[in-house]
């Protein structure tokens, strides 16, 4: 398992061609405990060896810190790998709780020299919008976003969280390469009119989370009980209380679809999510996180699972039994504003 390199994939009419899975790196540095980082560099290494191509970080995520830890990596493999990093989110330091949304056109000037110099690179491949401020037209941040790839600073530009709509005014500016929301067995609301806006303009989906943030692998129940003081998902309505023992029941379809394949829960998560590329009709391509070379070889093992239409009809209830919203507060979130 895990010793075939995965396959290749155009992101988006004109975007970069990368891995059919990439990595997401969010958790080397914020979110989920304490990393072992001598195992969290083998990873992007395996990673890399495995044809994982698309690397994602941003500049929130431990302030700062997962964009300087991965920029050896990115560095040292320049022209192998596919960076993409993002803005809008900043943390304020004696709060980290609260977060405040910036799109005006100075705070991405700014937030893309910060960037750049983190990560030691001239160009970013893939420079998303993390979350949407309201307060500022799209069409306006899109165009400050374009100056940037018209300066060489970046390649190619993405949209994080945002309504089909949203995505329409973007593309009208400048062409979008990448759509990243979270899509799972357990999250489909950007089905509702997200991915379809996306196929038809030719942007790519790169879906977040694809795993459930690790509910989908069995690895947890009970996040308060489980997992520790500064793992975010304590904070999350769908891991906590009565909501965590209803949703760990809805998994039991999951186990079985992986029985018969002889695969583990995750991965028939992640092919499912895989699989939506020709169920859409548009390039997708997960960007699961994790810290473990094993982990790697198990997620990549999932692009070859190849789900039969009784698979995925068992599987196809699920998210609408859920019981919680993904975040506390929606209202960052395509499916708050849809």
């Amino acid at each position: 398992m895990g010793s075939e390199k995965i396959e290749t994939v155009e992101l988006g009419t004109g975007g970069p061609r990368v891995g059919v899975q990439g990595l997401g790196c969010m958790g080397m540095s914020l979110a989920y405990g304490p990393t072992d980082t001598d195992e969290a560099r083998a990873t992007l290494e395996r990673a890399r060896e495995l044809g994982v191509t698309l690397f994602d970080t941003a500049d929130m995520y431990g302030m700062g810190e997962n964009e300087k830890f991965i920029a050896p990596f990115i560095r040292a493999h320049r022209d192998e790998v596919v960076l993409a990093t993002k803005f809008a989110i900043s943390l304020d330091p004696d709060d980290p709780a609260k977060r405040i949304i910036r799109n005006d056109r100075a705070y991405i000037r700014q937030a893309v020299e910060g960037s750049l110099r983190r990560l030691g690179v001239d160009e970013i491949d893939l420079y998303y919008m993390h979350r949407r401020d309201v307060n500022v037209p799209i069409e306006e941040s899109v165009g400050a976003m374009a100056e940037l790839v018209a300066e060489g600073k970046v390649k190619h530009l993405g949209l994080s969280e945002v309504t089909g709509s949203e995505l329409r005014a973007a593309q009208a500016v400048h062409p979008i390469a990448a759509l990243q929301s979270e899509w799972s067995l357990f999250s489909r609301d950007i089905e509702e009119g997200v991915v379809q806006a996306a196929a038809e303009l030719g942007v790519g989906v790169v879906p977040y989370s694809p795993l459930g943030r690790g509910f989908l692998t069995g690895a947890f129940v009970h996040a308060d009980k489980e997992l520790g003081a500064d793992d975010f998902r304590r904070q999350q309505p769908r891991f906590t209380g009565d909501n965590a023992a209803a949703n760990a029941a809805l998994l039991e379809p999951v186990r079985a679809v992986a029985d018969a394949h002889g695969a583990t829960p995750g991965q028939i998560a992640l092919a499912w999510v895989q699989q939506q590329a020709t169920a859409r009709g548009l390039a997708v391509v997960p960007i699961p996180g994790t810290r473990k070379r094993s982990r790697i070889e198990e997620n990549t093992g999932a692009t070859r699972i190849r789900l039969t239409e009784q698979d995925l009809a068992q599987l196809e209830p699920i998210a609408g039994q859920v019981a919680g919203a993904r975040y506390a507060d929606m209202s960052f979130t395509s499916a708050g504003r849809e």
